[in-house]
């Protein structure tokens, strides 16, 4: 194997990569920042940060798993400049965002009782509900941000949403320190302030990215005016079909994580504060891994324009081999630093020792979940998305959710035997999603031969 037809790659992806992995990181130091500065209120307030973002993310994950059908859209409709369809499918990309926002805003209303329902630490419920109440109405400005920033990437301008999502977390961090705290005159509003925050930092970090994309020439030839009256039957299905199977793929691999988020707090305050500590770590790398597995969407999606399917191939392959890359650093930063990054956020010895056991597995799955995640963007950009979606069920619902349950509350491994349950997940979706991606491009070689 000649590895420079792979590695003459890395340049490209990475440009385009960058922007996304930083955008997204500013997405995640968010949460970072909230689960930083509310850790030094206790191991409760942390707890029910993490409870509350559990559940809200789970609808979160549905609606941005939704938006990922407007980047291989438009990213096709770029390379073939085929002009109406990009038009069209803006339109329909944006407008569709809004409806749902609207829908999953009032499905997070109607999930707040179950909070009480799931046999967690009532003093984590107890701090959790109005933090809760704060940031499901978010929903709405970071799902439409959402959908302008897939258009971007689309049009393979990467570098737009990274810039808005790291001015709303300046903004993020700048009124956690204010309200969380109470300083320089503002009222102490402890988890209050951080939900109002986070809510506050998505509206302007919705309206930076529209400013961008409603004045910038290079995004005209799409962006026209948009109208419900536009709306056309051919193109919502076409989003739609595209759309829903990306959404419940999302939905399956958050939903095991936020479920390992309540299985921790069925063992304890302790247990669920160190998962939190363990997945905000393991969520900031894997944004790195989001960045790929979109270069992998554009450029997919414009091999898939251009119906060069050889180097469709080659490119994927690319952007896996630099994920692997990354990944093997990321492993071993985890297992070093294990003792050490927990008490960043937190100084109490027992939940830094949990945490510091969840990082090892953390650092094992940074290549599985790097692996599956390319090559969910891959087939993402050949828009085959309804087979990634069973693959994902499977793996994540049917064999490593019960995995994590036995493990977790039927052994003494606790927390860990629910991280091992994930790593489990991880890894049989990453085998299952190449061996797809093989068959698909091999037979679409084959075929245009």
């Amino acid at each position: 194997m000649n590895l420079t037809q792979y590695t003459s790659e890395f340049k490209k992806n990475l440009q385009l990569a960058y922007p996304v992995m930083l955008g997204q990181l500013g997405h995640v130091l968010v949460g970072f920042a909230d689960s930083v500065m509310v850790g030094e209120l206790g191991p409760a307030p942390l707890a029910a940060v993490s409870l509350a973002n559990s559940l809200a993310f789970i609808a979160f994950s549905i609606g941005i798993g939704f938006t990922f059908a407007i980047t291989p859209l438009i990213a096709e409709a770029h390379t073939s400049n085929n002009v109406s369809r990009g038009q069209n499918y803006f339109q329909h990309g944006i407008l569709m965002s809004l409806l749902l926002s609207i829908v999953l805003c009032v499905v997070l209303f109607l999930m707040k009782p179950i909070m009480y329902q799931m046999d967690q630490p009532p003093e984590v419920v107890e701090y959790a509900s109005p933090y809760y109440d704060i940031i499901m109405y978010s929903m709405v400005p970071m799902l439409l941000f959402q959908a302008y920033k897939q258009f971007s990437d689309g049009m393979s301008q990467t570098q737009y949403p990274m810039w808005s999502a790291i001015f709303a977390n300046v903004i993020n961090v700048l009124l956690n320190y204010l309200l969380i705290y109470g300083k320089f005159g503002f009222p102490r509003m402890e988890l209050i302030g951080a939900g109002l925050g986070t809510l506050i930092s998505r509206i302007l970090m919705l309206a930076f990215i529209m400013y961008i994309v409603h004045t910038k020439d290079v995004f005209s030839v799409f962006v026209n005016r948009i109208r419900f009256s536009n709306i056309k039957k051919r193109f919502v299905l076409k989003v739609f079909n595209v759309g829903y199977p990306s959404a419940l793929q999302m939905f399956f691999e958050v939903g095991i994580f936020a479920g390992g988020i309540l299985l921790t707090g069925m063992i304890g305050t302790k247990a669920q504060a160190a998962n939190q500590i363990s997945l905000n770590l393991a969520t900031m790398t894997y944004m790195i891994a989001v960045g790929l597995s979109v270069t992998a969407t554009i450029r997919v999606g414009n091999q898939k324009g251009l119906k060069d399917f050889v180097s469709l191939k080659r490119i994927a392959l690319s952007v896996l081999l630099l994920m692997f890359v990354i990944d093997i650093f990321l492993a071993i930063g985890f297992v070093g630093l294990r003792n050490v990054l927990p008490l960043l956020y937190i100084d109490d010895i027992q939940v830094v020792e949990i945490a510091a056991t969840l990082l090892i597995i953390a650092g094992l799955f940074q290549i599985s979940d790097g692996i599956q995640v390319v090559f969910l963007g891959a087939l993402r950009g050949l828009q085959d998305v309804k087979v990634p979606m069973i693959i994902t069920f499977i793996a994540f619902w049917i064999i490593g959710f019960p995995v994590s349950y036995f493990l977790g509350l039927k052994t003494d491994l606790g927390a860990l035997g629910v991280w091992i349950g994930m790593l489990v997940s991880l890894t049989l979706s990453a085998i299952m999603l190449y061996l797809r991606f093989e068959k698909l491009t091999k037979k679409l070689i084959e075929q245009n031969k």
